[in-house]
């Protein structure tokens, strides 16, 4: 059986609300599981640990079936004067400020992974998958996701799996609504990712808030996740790196 990933980014207190639509739809769809990337305290604004309201809610999604992520701490990196011109673009252009695990040292890039953790201790169940905002990782802080034991990350065009040393080649489909242009772009790129992907082990498709808000994104989402439903089984992140820990007849 081939297998769709499903997973909604940046949940938290400030994105609440159209986390719970997104889902609500998610589910009319027949998705009932998805890979939730939660921010423990979304831009230094939104600390989980005083809203005891979003603390409900997650832990309701979390026992319904949906798997908890460690997505970041704060989620945004701080701009600095010593950044080189590759940096600044990789950091301001390609994502607007959000890189926080771009270039962390292993010592800061732990202490704000064990925060997180300490954050989402509340949770019926351990939190075992850790995605990097923007999917930036240095090396430097993968050696700290790695010896904080967690299974997996992802990167932009793959699941990296820890536990066996192996990686699963698959391009996230992922939409960009910050500018109309990128918006459009997005459609035509994505458009062009689901006629190459349609035939792979995994199909992964990325949600973020704001992409509710465009009309046409949010149109092709829906479309997309209804046509990569048929003939896979939807999955968590940590359900798909469970089946191929069983022992898979594909090479990945």
């Amino acid at each position: 059986m081939k297998s769709l990933v499903v997973s909604l980014h940046d949940v938290s207190p400030l994105t609440q609300s159209p986390c719970e639509n997104i889902l609500a739809q998610l589910e009319e769809l027949g998705v009932q599981q998805t890979s939730l990337l939660v921010i423990p305290n979304h831009h230094r604004r939104a600390p989980i640990t005083e809203n005891s309201s979003f603390r409900s809610w997650l832990a309701r999604k979390v026992e319904a079936g949906h798997e908890p992520v460690l997505h970041g701490y704060f989620h945004q990196r701080q701009r600095q004067k010593t950044d080189s011109w590759l940096s600044r673009l990789t950091t301001e252009t390609y994502t607007a400020g959000e890189g926080e695990f771009f270039d962390l040292s292993t010592e800061e890039a732990s202490s704000r992974l064990q925060r997180g953790l300490k954050d989402l201790g509340f949770l019926p169940r351990s939190v075992l998958g850790f995605v990097a905002p923007a999917w930036l990782l240095s090396a430097a802080a993968e050696i700290a996701v790695r010896e904080l034991g967690f299974w997996y990350t992802t990167r932009l065009s793959r699941l990296q799996i820890f536990r066996s040393s192996g990686d699963v080649r698959s391009r996230s489909l992922v939409w960009s609504t910050r500018a109309e242009w990128r918006a459009w772009t997005s459609l035509a790129w994505n458009r062009f990712l689901a006629i190459t992907t349609a035939r792979t082990r995994l199909i992964r498709i990325g949600i973020h808030p704001s992409d509710l808000g465009h009309a046409a994104v949010w149109r092709q989402i829906r479309q997309l996740v209804a046509a990569a439903r048929l003939g896979r089984e939807c999955v968590s992140y940590e359900k798909f790196v469970e089946i191929l820990s069983q022992g898979s007849p594909y090479r990945y």
